[in-house]
C-alpha cells in the first residue's frame, strides 16, 4: 500500500469493522501497534466499535481516532463512545451526518420506492415507515434554523454533528459537484442555543 501510494507512511490507518471472524481485539490491534512504532502509520483508529473494543484496544496502543455513525437520527455513538473518546483524547470522525440522504432538502419518501433492489437503504429501518415519516418530520423541523442562517438543511444537519462536544470532523460524501455546494456551509455554521 505504502508504494502504491507512493508515501512512506500512511497518516491514519484504521480498522472499518470488529472483526467478526473471532480473532482476539488485542491481536489485531497489537499488529496496529506494530505498525505504529515501525513507522508505516501515523496514527491508529478503528470504525465501527464500541466502548468496550475501544477500551480494549487501548489498554495495548492508544486508540487515535473512532469513526461511528452519527446524526439527528443516529445519535447512539452520543452515549457511551463519544464521551469515551473525549475523556481517551481520540478523534471522533462521524459518519452518515446527512443519514444517507435523509436530512437533505431534496430528499423525498416517493424516493425510496425507486431505489434499486441492491441499494441497502431498500431494507433499513430508517428508510421504512414508520420511521421514514419521523425522520423525514424532523428534516422539515431543520427547515426553519436553516432559513435564519441562509443556509441548506443539509448544512444544519452536518453543523449539529460538528457542534457536538468530542467531535473532531465529520465525513461527508457527494456524487457530483452541486451537491457539495449544498453542505459545504455545514463546516463554518455556528448553531446557536435556541437552533440547538
Amino acid at each position: 500500500s505504502l508504494r502504491r501510494l507512493g508515501v512512506e507512511r500512511i497518516d491514519l490507518y484504521q480498522f472499518h469493522w470488529p472483526d467478526m471472524a473471532g480473532t482476539p481485539i488485542e491481536e489485531s490491534w497489537e499488529t496496529m501497534a506494530r505498525l505504529a512504532e515501525e513507522g508505516k502509520i501515523r496514527f491508529a483508529g478503528v470504525s465501527n466499535f464500541n466502548a468496550e473494543l475501544l477500551e480494549r484496544c487501548e489498554s495495548n496502543h492508544h486508540v487515535a481516532s473512532l469513526q461511528p455513525p452519527f446524526s439527528l437520527i443516529s445519535r447512539a455513538a452520543a452515549g457511551q463512545e463519544i464521551p469515551w473518546c473525549r475523556s481517551h483524547a481520540t478523534g471522533v470522525i462521524c459518519y452518515s451526518p446527512m443519514q444517507s440522504g435523509l436530512l437533505t432538502d431534496s430528499f423525498k419518501a416517493q424516493r425510496v420506492a425507486e431505489f434499486a433492489s441492491e441499494d441497502w437503504r431498500s431494507r433499513a429501518p430508517e428508510f421504512q415507515e414508520p420511521n421514514l415519516r419521523k425522520n423525514l418530520e424532523l428534516r422539515d423541523a431543520l427547515r426553519p434554523i436553516a432559513q435564519r442562517h441562509g443556509a441548506t438543511v443539509s448544512s444544519v444537519a452536518i453543523a449539529w454533528t460538528l457542534c457536538w462536544p468530542g467531535v473532531t470532523g465529520a465525513i461527508v460524501g457527494a456524487r457530483a459537484p452541486a451537491q457539495v455546494d449544498g453542505w459545504i456551509q455545514g463546516a463554518s455554521l455556528q448553531l446557536t442555543e435556541e437552533d440547538l
